[in-house]
């Protein structure tokens, strides 16, 4: 099962029909933003930090400008190290 295939499970899963599927672009977002909070502040920060952009986008933000911001201040705490 490929990440995008268990991306459109869970989504089922989560009775989100009304909601756009998730393709790889989604997918690799989300993961390039776990990378950069889980190296550049702490590995716990990769799911937290991915959950809080999710609730961001559900309120209406852009995934795109979202997403770079918080990778940004990521990569800002790890500068400061």
């Amino acid at each position: 099962m490929t990440l995008v295939e268990w991306a459109e499970a869970v989504r089922r899963e989560l009775e989100l029909a009304d909601t756009d599927p998730l393709g790889k672009e989604d997918v690799d977002r989300v993961l390039d933003l776990a990378r950069d909070a889980a190296h550049s502040v702490a590995r716990p920060a990769a799911p937290l930090t991915t959950y809080l952009l999710g609730i961001a986008v559900g309120r209406g933000a852009d995934p795109d400008r979202a997403a770079a911001a918080l990778s940004r201040l990521a990569l800002d705490q790890k500068d400061e190290s």
